[in-house]
């Protein structure tokens, strides 16, 4: 009993310096272009974007931020792009939850790095696949041209959030732009896509071209005021429906438009009365362990995460190393499907490695999530996978046709998919339980996590082999100190790559999350997600039974 206690002391320790770290790296981050920008902002009368967020949501109301670590330690030779030059997330306006978008104007004018793209697109998607107003506070300076190849014209750039603004109109969902700031050349077709356009005298203008862009192709002198002020939006081009004389006004005038929003019919999705879990969720902070590679029980996270601390645990006694289950997360009804890291007893009583999908356990997940579309009940991964059982024995009993099941089910299914990367998620294991090629509603990151092919000790090992191989094919040799000193810079190059934060830079996960928070985000998901209904049947093909 002592030693579990030193041992879940250990991992708390550590997780708490990890959350530290991500705290002390979202504080710099929040920044965003540094004191001098912001106070240019100030003298102009202008708020940041992170305060026009806040005085924009509801009082005593959560935002739940998406993106934030975008292009962490990313273009460096640009100067940086803190949070892709976009504060975004989730908050509720007027009683209605929405997708806030707000430009950085500290971040180089509030430019469109590729990856501020890649974030915009993402939060369309957001408010698409959930059906959500969106809200946007422009203050941009448009494309960053040193990068126009990366971010103009592929599927995928920045042409396809104009497509997304016609799409998103024509499926209904209310689109409110407040040009607060510059809003040039291409973006200028943003707010004019949407449903209607609110402008700041003095700050605000509109144009597909700038003064100096106009003297240089026409010879025509114009200031930006009367080129593409507010005056000239709502007097003359009528491009603009509103006009305010500071940002404080225009925020003001966004509530009122989204208190008279009508309501569409949800997803259906069941919720009760909230329960408060069993136990604490800071107590999750001691269960993970610090080694990656060592097991713990998912029950206990599972434990701190639902209502009541109640799990119905679907075929309980079968495929252990995936459990199943139903629970409820702040009321509403949800599937789990997390990874077993404890060792565990097969059926035919063969010890089975935590965290590793065999035959039985694919085939319960495939099986469990039909289940969860058969009865429209959204589904909540909890990844720590190390990938599929190897070997003959596995193979011959067809681990690859079982693995195909799985993927297939999670491809396919058609209700909100949540994933939480608690610890491991490497491989295919990786697909199988969700990961962000199989278009989670929401993707989120544990500051543990860890996202790769393979586990970096086998990786850098692989590399190192394949590495000195090609060394003696030429002839060469390699001392046994030059060999560990390669091994050491595989290493350190390979789980660089594998952090939270170069997967959160890249927005393959959506946020980077403190564990004790799971709850209430994934709880603030999952009311996103009843705004849709589930329009398709459940299908899945071809399936090798």
């Amino acid at each position: 009993m002592e030693q579990q206690q030193l041992e879940f002391n250990k991992n708390e320790d550590t997780m708490r310096r990890l959350l530290s770290t991500m705290k002390q790296r979202l504080a710099v981050v929040e920044q965003g272009g540094g004191k001098k920008s912001l106070e240019k902002l100030r003298q102009r009368g202008k708020l940041s974007p992170r305060e026009r967020i806040s005085y924009l949501i509801d009082k005593n109301t959560i935002f739940t931020e998406i993106g934030a670590f975008t292009a962490y330690d990313m273009y460096a030779e640009h100067g940086g792009c803190p949070a892709g030059g976009t504060v975004a997330g989730l908050g509720y306006v007027s009683g209605r939850q929405c997708v806030i978008v707000a430009n950085d104007m500290t971040v180089k004018a509030g430019a469109w790095f590729p990856l501020t793209g890649k974030k915009n697109l993402r939060l369309q998607e957001i408010a698409m696949e959930n059906r959500l107003p969106v809200i946007y506070l422009v203050d941009s300076a448009g494309v960053y041209l040193p990068m126009q190849d990366e971010i103009f014209p592929d599927k995928e750039h920045f042409g396809r959030i104009f497509r997304n603004n016609a799409r998103m109109s024509a499926m209904g969902i209310t689109q409110i732009a407040a040009v607060m700031g510059s809003c040039v050349a291409g973006g200028a077709y943003l707010p004019i896509m949407s449903d209607e356009v609110l402008m700041v005298e003095g700050n605000g203008s509109i144009f597909l071209a700038g003064p100096y862009l106009v003297k240089a192709a026409i010879g025509e002198e114009v200031d930006a005021e009367t080129l593409g002020g507010a005056v000239t939006h709502t007097e003359i081009s009528g491009i603009a429906d509103y006009r305010f004389k500071t940002d404080q006004e225009c925020l003001d005038r966004i509530r009122d438009i989204v208190a008279r929003l009508g309501h569409n019919t949800g997803a259906g999705f069941d919720r009760i009365a909230p329960v408060a879990p069993l136990k604490p969720a800071e107590e999750l902070y001691g269960i993970i362990p610090e080694d990656s590679s060592k097991s713990y029980d998912v029950h206990e996270v599972i434990t701190r995460l639902v209502d009541g601390g109640v799990f119905d645990e679907y075929k309980q006694d079968y495929g252990k190393t995936i459990l199943c289950g139903y629970a409820r997360i702040d009321g509403w009804a949800v599937g789990i499907v997390a990874n077993q890291r404890k060792i565990v007893k097969s059926k035919k009583g063969e010890m089975q490695m935590g965290g590793v999908i065999y035959n039985d356990s694919a085939d319960k997940a495939a099986r469990f999530i039909m289940n969860c579309n058969q009865k429209k009940i959204p589904l909540l991964f909890l990844q720590d996978v190390t990938g599929f059982m190897v070997g003959s024995r596995s193979e011959h009993a067809g681990i690859i046709k079982d693995g195909a099941k799985l993927v297939n089910a999670v491809a396919n299914s058609v209700v909100p998919k949540i994933t939480v990367i608690i610890g491991n998620s490497y491989g295919a294991g990786n697909y199988a339980m969700c990961g962000k090629a199989y278009d989670p509603r929401f993707i989120f990151a544990w500051p543990n996590a860890k996202i790769a092919v393979m586990g970096g000790e086998q990786a850098a090992k692989t590399l190192l082999q394949i590495q000195v191989a090609s060394l003696k094919a030429k002839g060469e040799t390699i001392s046994p100190a030059e060999e560990t000193k390669l091994l050491k810079n595989i290493t350190d190059k390979y789980n660089a790559q594998t952090t939270p934060y170069y997967a959160a830079a890249r927005l393959w996960v959506d946020a980077i999350i403190d564990p004790a928070q799971t709850r209430q985000i994934v709880a603030e998901c999952l009311a996103a997600a009843n705004h849709a209904p589930v329009e398709e049947a459940f299908r899945t093909g071809v399936i090798q039974v």
